[in-house]
């Protein structure tokens, strides 16, 4: 069995127990809910979550850590199926990956010019602030 699916298909979790595992408040995890990746059951006003969601939320808050939309998890997420063909997931994954890395690319390139226009004007005002009698 995968690493993903080894817990017990019957465990249960509470809002609040996936919070402390993971470190994030109930009101992330409510959120993620309202965003429509995760569906736990409810039982009045209690939610019980599956290791199913448990699996999601991880997975969501790995999607959030590489920067990627809440779509772009969505959708990954979305394609998951335990036995299925895991290659349209993981073909999809590398074509987000991709999209996302040229992304911060093109903004290391824009801080780097941006570092060199500052330093530049740094220069100029202590050349200016180094030829002026203080009074």
């Amino acid at each position: 069995m995968r690493q993903i699916e080894k817990e017990r298909a019957d465990a249960e979790y509470s809002i609040g127990e996936l919070a402390a595992e993971f470190d994030v408040t109930p009101r992330a995890i409510r959120f993620y809910e309202a965003e429509g990746l995760l569906a736990p059951r409810r039982e009045g006003q209690r939610r019980i979550y599956t290791p199913r969601e448990r699996t999601r939320l991880k997975l969501t808050l790995r999607g959030k850590r590489l920067g990627l939309t809440l779509s772009e998890i969505r959708s990954l997420i979305d394609m998951y199926e335990p036995g299925q063909d895991e290659r349209p997931q993981l073909e999809r994954f590398l074509a987000v990956l991709e999209t996302h890395k040229a992304a911060l690319e093109r903004q290391r390139e824009d801080i780097a010019a941006q570092l060199a226009e500052i330093a530049a004007f740094e220069k100029r005002v202590r050349k200016q602030l180094g030829g002026r009698k203080r009074g």
